[in-house]
């Protein structure tokens, strides 16, 4: 029987209280060293259009979430005071149960960001 989980992400950017839509996400998996799962470009709502991760390719492990949140702002025309400060956001994180929903929220402005084990 094929795993029951999957992974999803939602991006809110929280200097202009919106959904980050048009944000590039890249997931890698870390468990046989370092592999391009996916790459999608969130919607108008901040989330991927399906699942990041899919039950068929759904396994226990670590992997890693890229989020491209300078050419997210660059695209608003909003740079930070002096350049960039925040680039690419990396979340690293263990699935440990390969039949649970894991969603990886993130809650970015260009100086600062959040994320949790959402649900």
């Amino acid at each position: 029987m094929a795993n029951q989980g999957y992974l999803t992400t939602h991006v809110l950017d929280n200097m202009l209280g919106i959904p980050a839509s048009k944000m590039k996400i890249e997931l890698y998996s870390l468990i046989s060293g370092r592999k391009l799962l996916a790459s999608e470009i969130t919607n108008n709502d901040g989330r991927c259009e399906k699942p990041i991760l899919i039950q068929e390719d759904f396994a226990t492990g670590e992997y890693e979430l890229l989020f491209y949140v300078s050419d997210y702002f660059a695209a608003k025309n909003i740079k930070p005071n002096n350049g960039e400060f925040l680039t690419i956001v990396p979340v690293r994180f263990t699935i440990s149960n390969a039949d649970s929903h894991y969603h990886v929220p993130l809650l970015v402005s260009p100086y600062a960001y959040s994320t949790y084990r959402g649900s």
